[in-house]
């Protein structure tokens, strides 16, 4: 590639982005080009490392659309040495991944290593020995402008980023984008927090918190990967539209091993066909439940009566019930799962056996006791005393059997409480039983108590103002023995159990020690759209620190008085002709009449959840969907429908206040009937 001129700093950065693309295309094809023939043992292994291949060349994939770098830094020093010495500064390229050339030698550098750190941190007052920070402007992956900072130069005044503005502000397509390029020091300060340590972050609309999230598993990944590779990564989102939503952040990033779920999916241990009301549904998500169940569990335990003869050739060996009843009272003691004790017991038993045949002269070894622990009056005993339970099963017979349910919740649920959960009619079978998203939670209490849950590396949990503390329990089974990212807004809440406070929350996630951050900047919502839906703040989470746009631009703010539907489409239509993607956002009571209005205009719309394209740029969003979703425009129909859609006047402002934040450049509000009071 022949040389630009000297004086053409843009087209020097071009070249360089030309090279690093060609050296990215030739480090892929290395891959591709491995020959594994000669170097596995057999076909398992082969696979193994096919398989892993295959996924190293898909974390190569340079993406047309994506900058294979966004920044530059020019330190004043080679970092690590002696400033005294003089030693030449070195430049750095700044990337979502690490790019070498043939002999080896950095072309781009993964913004999560710690020589990348300063072009998120650094600062007029804390230069971190950078003397020129770069940003890159790019349209369609073609880098088209440069800005720079020179930090180590006192007679530059600090300024705003436009080009940092830019990138905030640019329309978006599609799913959600990586923030890679505009993580802020605050932000950055989480995303790089320590494995061992959970974090809990507290943000309001537009500040950032899903996608400090996601970059935080990218960055543990980066510094913990083998670990993380064994113990595996998890990220739980409220639903299945949210999830695509933010799907591509990590690949894009280069991450293709982090799982996605949703918290319904982490407990479907049974079919759910059933719904609870409000108040059902608050008494299941309650604590108190776990101890209803725990009690519920350790009840099938019998204390022995008899005691247990093993017969071994021409011997008996007697164990007599006095010595069971001790077995099993220290296994009752221990507090151990249900299952694992039932395992213990038979092993107990047996070796209580070998003691007697000790006594008696006997030598006998491990195998002995195995055998012991497998005879049929062993097992006969285990099964009288410590029986199997079927935690499905369990959980019906309490939400069925007003007798059973008020032995084991008495003291913890009051008569009322424990009508609300009773079902009305008996079911005759696990299987026709039709059980709600609370009773799955129920069963997976009760599976664990059996049996444990398997625990990840880290977990991270968006969203989570909405979770009951029965979901917060089930989220924390999956990393006790690892740490977890919480990410939620308490004005967000809009469940009748929604969580009213963080301290709370991660008691019951078992995280009670972790770091709780808040995240005030908001970045995405305009000035005059934040401060309108603000006035809600004091009615649902009174308290909480209003987000502070940095938005240098206001953006588009109206609020539209409209006589018929057509008129919502009118505002759709106007906003079409703007760049970008466009939610409306509407009463899932008013949906059908929006989407009658929509396709008698011609309008084509997708749905939540479905990725949007440049033909294709109009969403129609039931407001019970918003949660999470974010769009460059956004009209917003009969604020008050959204209020009078929900069980009670604080849950509509909160899901009013979710609708009147997902906008990035401008918010349309339509109304036939008057707004909520609480908005004038």
């Amino acid at each position: 590639m022949s040389t630009p001129p000297a004086q053409d700093p843009l087209s020097r950065e071009r070249a360089h982005l030309g090279s690093s693309r060609a050296a990215l295309r030739a480090m892929r094809e290395d891959v591709e080009n491995l020959d594994i023939s000669d170097v596995t043992a057999n076909w398992v292994n082969a696979a193994v490392l096919q398989h892993q291949i295959d996924e190293r060349i898909k974390a190569l994939a340079d993406l047309s659309h994506t900058p294979l770098f966004f920044g530059r830094l020019d330190y004043l020093h080679a970092p690590g040495a002696d400033k005294a010495e003089g030693a030449e500064g070195e430049r750095f390229y700044i990337g979502r991944r690490h790019v070498h050339d043939a002999e080896g030698d950095p072309m781009v550098i993964d913004w999560r290593a710690p020589v990348s750190q300063p072009f998120y941190r650094a600062s007029k007052k804390d230069p971190m020995d950078v003397g020129l920070r770069r940003r890159f402007g790019y349209t369609s992956g073609d880098l088209t402008a440069y800005e720079d900072e020179h930090l180590s130069d006192p007679s530059e005044a600090a300024a705003t980023s436009k080009l940092l503005q830019q990138e905030i502000e640019r329309p978006r397509v599609g799913p959600m984008r990586d923030i890679v390029a505009t993580i802020q020091p605050e932000q950055d300060e989480i995303v790089r927090s320590g494995l061992a340590g959970s974090v809990c972050v507290q943000g309001g609309p537009g500040t950032g918190k899903t996608a400090v999230g996601l970059h935080r598993v990218a960055y543990l990944l980066y510094a913990h990967r083998e670990r993380l590779a064994r113990t595996g990564t998890l990220v739980i989102g409220p639903n299945k539209s949210f999830l695509h939503y933010i799907e591509q952040v990590l690949p894009a990033l280069g991450e293709l091993e982090v799982k996605q779920a949703t918290v319904d999916d982490l407990v479907a241990h049974v079919e759910v066909r059933g719904t609870d009301d409000a108040t059902a549904a608050v008494v299941k998500g309650d604590a108190r439940m776990a101890e209803v169940l725990r009690r519920a569990v350790r009840s099938h335990v019998t204390l022995p009566t008899e005691g247990v003869v093993v017969v071994r050739g021409s011997r008996r060996w007697r164990v007599p019930a006095y010595e069971l009843e001790t077995i099993v009272g220290e296994l009752l003691d221990r507090d151990i799962r249900y299952g694992a004790a039932r395992e213990a017991l038979p092993q107990r038993i047996a070796h209580a056996v070998l003691v007697q045949m000790e006594r008696s002269g006997e030598a006998p070894d491990d195998r002995v006791q195995d055998a012991v622990a497998r005879n049929t009056a062993v097992k006969a005993a285990v099964k009288a005393i410590w029986p199997p339970v079927d935690p499905a099963k369990l959980v019906l017979r309490l939400l069925t059997d007003a007798g059973f349910l008020a032995v084991h919740a008495d003291g913890i649920l009051d008569e009322d409480e424990q009508k609300e959960i009773l079902w009305s009619k008996p079911v005759r079978s696990v299987k026709s039983a039709k059980w709600s998203p609370a009773d799955a939670v129920l069963i997976d209490e009760a599976t664990d108590l059996v049996q444990r849950t398997h625990s990840l590396g880290h977990v991270v949990l968006d969203e989570a103002q909405d979770l009951s503390p029965m979901q917060y329990r089930a989220v924390g089974r999956r990393c006790t023995t690892g740490s977890a990212t919480v990410l939620g807004d308490l004005a967000q809440g809009t469940t009748p159990w929604a969580t009213r406070s963080w301290d709370e929350a991660l008691t019951h996630l078992g995280k009670g020690d972790a770091v709780i951050e808040e995240l005030t900047a908001g970045f995405r919502v305009p000035t005059d759209v934040i401060t309108y839906a603000s006035r809600l703040l004091p009615h649902i989470a009174p308290g909480l620190t209003p987000v502070a746009s940095v938005r240098e631009n206001p953006g588009f703010f109206e609020v539209r008085p409209t006589t018929a539907d057509e008129q919502v489409v009118d505002a759709c239509e106007e906003l079409l002709r703007n760049e970008g993607s466009i939610g409306l956002i509407a009463a899932d009571a008013r949906i059908p009449a929006l989407t009658e209005a929509l396709t008698a205009a011609g309008l084509t719309y997708l749905g939540p959840g479905e990725e949007t394209t440049a033909q294709t740029r109009l969403t129609l969003v039931p407001a019970s969907l918003a949660k999470g979703l974010e769009y460059d425009y956004v009209v917003l129909d009969e604020p008050q429908a959204v209020v009078d859609g929900e069980p009670d006047e604080r849950t509509g402002l909160r899901r009013l206040y979710v609708a009147l934040t997902r906008a990035v450049s401008g918010l349309t509000v339509t109304h036939a009937a008057p707004l909520p009071q609480q908005l004038a």
